[in-house]
């Protein structure tokens, strides 16, 4: 009697710990997830920075300038992580192509206020990178404990899903085109 008391009171503990740690988890990766958000909020604040400024230099790369703002846009309309995962890598391409400019324009190279741009959103940048990296530990960690016995027993019962990873998009690993086109 003592035994399967003691035995049910184990098993008591067990599912406790089990759900306690699957819940801790899922709170992880809502914080990295949200500390991803904070980073790209503020990409998304200096972009309309940077875009005044190139398009006071150089006004006629209107279709860089186009990708930037259509990708910015894309991005304030995303409403899950992964329409936001596509929309952010939309946004880093286009980035990539805008910086572009300023090696191609000496004018705008030479611009304080586009340099002061560009190393902010390059901290950014480099911000975004931990957080993603952070965020996909945390995803990996709760995917594995939604997948293994008897952790999945509960992530079932809980109705959790195991969660995709930040990935690089296939159009993000392209270098940009860095020839410009010159006014007539």
């Amino acid at each position: 009697m003592i035994f399967s008391g003691l035995l049910l009171l184990a098993a008591f503990i067990l599912a406790i710990n089990i759900y306690n740690g699957l819940i801790s988890l899922r709170n992880q990766v809502d914080r990295a997830w949200s500390n991803i958000d904070v980073i790209l909020k503020q990409r998304h604040d200096e972009l309309q920075q940077l875009i005044s400024i190139c398009e006071q230099f150089a006004g006629y790369e209107r279709a860089t300038i186009d990708r930037l703002v259509q990708a910015r846009t894309q991005y304030g309309a995303a409403r899950s992580i992964s329409e936001k995962v596509v929309a952010s890598g939309a946004v880093s391409s286009a980035l990539s192509g805008l910086l572009a400019i300023g090696e191609a324009y000496p004018e705008l190279k030479s611009s304080d206020q586009f340099n002061q741009i560009q190393q902010r959103i390059s901290a950014i940048e480099e911000q975004l990178a931990d957080r993603r990296e952070l965020y996909n530990e945390t995803v990996t960690n709760y995917n594995i404990r939604c997948q293994q016995f008897p952790d999945a027993i509960f992530a079932n019962a809980l109705l959790y899903k195991t969660l995709e990873l930040f990935r690089v998009e296939t159009h993000e690993r392209t270098t940009p085109n860095l020839k410009m086109k010159l006014p007539k």
